[in-house]
């Protein structure tokens, strides 16, 4: 993006701000985010700390799955959380318990699933369903995540590809760590998860996007945390995030922004 670009792009987001945050007084917010959201997440926020004052405590975990960080293992053990960002499905079952401010759910972009190698690696051709198939079984490791991409993989894509027993034992599922890396670091020779998780990741090669045929598209949603004591604030963020404004940073993470006026 042109210097000229962003700083048009920045007067934008603070004629949003300065629109929704006349009343608002500055606040420390603590926000968890999963992994399809974080890179979009990390580049908006130092922007809207600096025009709204607030200062931003940064969480990162999956939006299921058992590991410690995972968000709804967080808010059921009642750590101190004002917003949380996460796969949509997960994010209406946390709000259906009653753990989120009912109303505040804001969906904030859109996310497909992408495959990768390591970088030097030959790169199969997944452009047709037959190819994904292909890819799959001449892997020597495959991974996939334990959030919403991988959980499509193992219980839904395999089946449909008619691949399970074949994966047994050379398929994966990686708990916490990025797919990606698991791949840069030679543990897997091929590996999918969403696109915006695998595009930050080093040392790999993004070979495509799964075929539409096959393709999951998984909505990343936004919502205030029950009993937050900083609600005004946090709805703040959450309209900063959705924010036309915003969708150019989004778009260039690998998600497709849903923008809101």
């Amino acid at each position: 993006m042109s210097d000229i670009a962003f700083v048009l792009r920045m007067m934008c987001v603070s004629t949003v701000l300065a629109l929704i945050s006349l009343t608002a007084s500055a606040a420390d917010l603590r926000v968890v985010v999963s992994g399809g959201f974080a890179q979009a997440y990390k580049d908006l926020t130092p922007a809207y700390e600096q025009l709204s004052g607030d200062h931003l405590i940064s969480g990162w975990g999956p939006s299921m799955g058992n590991t410690v960080n995972a968000i709804p293992a967080r808010l059921a053990r009642g750590e101190a959380i004002d917003v949380v960002i996460m796969v949509g499905d997960a994010l209406d079952r946390l709000m259906a318990e009653g753990k989120l401010e009912p109303g505040s759910k804001v969906v904030l972009a859109n996310s497909l699933i992408a495959c990768a190698v390591r970088t030097g690696s030959p790169q199969p051709d997944i452009r047709t369903v037959e190819g994904l198939k292909s890819a799959f079984l001449n892997a020597r490791k495959v991974a996939y995540s334990d959030s919403a991409s991988g959980e499509y993989i193992k219980h839904r894509l395999m089946q449909i590809l008619q691949i399970e027993a074949q994966m047994q034992g050379k398929a994966a599922q990686i708990p916490a760590t990025p797919v990606g890396e698991i791949i840069a670091q030679g543990e897997a020779d091929f590996g999918c998860q969403q696109h915006s998780e695998l595009l930050p990741v080093k040392g790999i090669t993004i070979v495509g996007l799964i075929p539409d045929q096959v393709q999951l598209t998984t909505p990343f949603a936004a919502a205030i945390v029950k009993g937050s004591l900083h609600a005004q604030e946090a709805n703040r963020l959450l309209r900063f995030l959705s924010a036309p404004a915003s969708a150019a940073a989004i778009r260039a993470t690998g998600l497709a922004p849903v923008s809101t006026p």
